[in-house]
């Protein structure tokens, strides 16, 4: 998915936020906001908004210090979904159909995303749950993943945020374990997951963990570790939560199934779905077809 124009104003919101998170220094504020308009004038249309991001937050990391703007706020919304586990661990295996119920909060935790909404309150973390357990789904494109999950060999999930990962341990309990492998990003961006996040949370003692090299809030494969490009091209499966890894990999010829909340009309758009519509979506025909 390319850049387009609508993104421009949403790039400067970003950054605005992350600025005066990071600094209280009116004099720094500027000189950092001047080099992000600077940094956006020159964007290339055609990479896609997440290149732009990556480029913004590396600015407001080296000027203002601070390697890990994000930690806390990755730390509260991390031990928030903790402190969930218990009440939607039971959620699921009281349902009729676990597999679906935990699917469904794996992609409730991607409301937790601080690029789209940098002043999320932990309430609207469970008012979004509540949400999508009741959403109408595309209910073949979840028996169409449930199929592929069954007759692949290896799948590739790429996680996005922090919190979320959380949620998304509770669906990856329900997968194979064997044939699984998760990837996070491979350094500090907005309030993505990184590996020690994956650490924090428990992941790592359940399931293989990778990072994949890159500080992009997507999944840029030519600015990955030539490691995760290998298990990416070697893998029959590719399952992908978030906005960013859609606009990142919406163009890319595999067997991706994205499962993500559609947050802004220009996505929302490039999927063909409704402004806010929970979407479960194949790119590409995949095993069997």
């Amino acid at each position: 998915m390319k850049t387009y124009f609508d993104c421009i104003p949403c790039f400067m919101r970003q950054a605005i936020e992350s600025i005066q998170m990071v600094s209280k220094d009116k004099a720094l504020q500027e000189q950092m906001i001047r080099h992000v308009l600077q940094s956006i004038s020159q964007v290339d249309l055609l990479q896609t908004p997440p290149r732009m991001v990556q480029a913004i937050h590396r600015l407001i990391r080296e000027h203002s210090g601070q390697k890990d703007p994000y930690a806390g706020v990755k730390k509260r919304f991390n031990d928030l979904a903790m402190d969930m586990l218990p009440t939607l661990r039971t959620c699921i295996a009281d349902s009729t159909n676990p597999f679906e119920t935990g699917l469904r909060i794996a992609m409730a935790g991607n409301i937790i995303d601080f690029g789209v909404n940098g002043k999320l309150h932990t309430d609207v973390v469970e008012q979004t749950i509540s949400e999508v357990l009741n959403a109408s789904l595309d209910q073949d494109a979840i028996s169409h993943l449930r199929q592929q999950i069954d007759q692949c060999k290896s799948i590739l999930y790429l996680a996005d945020n922090t919190g979320e990962v959380v949620f998304d341990r509770l669906f990856i309990e329900r997968l194979p374990i064997c044939k699984l492998t998760v990837a996070v990003r491979g350094g500090p961006i907005l309030n993505d997951a990184t590996l020690a996040d994956a650490e924090y949370i428990g992941l790592t003692d359940i399931v293989d963990v990778i990072d994949n090299g890159s500080d992009a809030p997507g999944t840029v494969l030519e600015d990955c570790s030539l490691s995760f490009q290998e298990r990416f091209l070697d893998a029959d499966l590719i399952i992908s939560k978030g906005q960013g890894n859609y606009e990142t990999l919406s163009d890319v010829d595999a067997n991706i199934v994205f499962l993500l909340k559609a947050k802004c009309p220009v996505a929302a758009q490039g999927i063909g779905c409704g402004l806010g519509q929970w979407v479960v979506k194949h790119n590409g025909t995949g095993l069997g077809d």
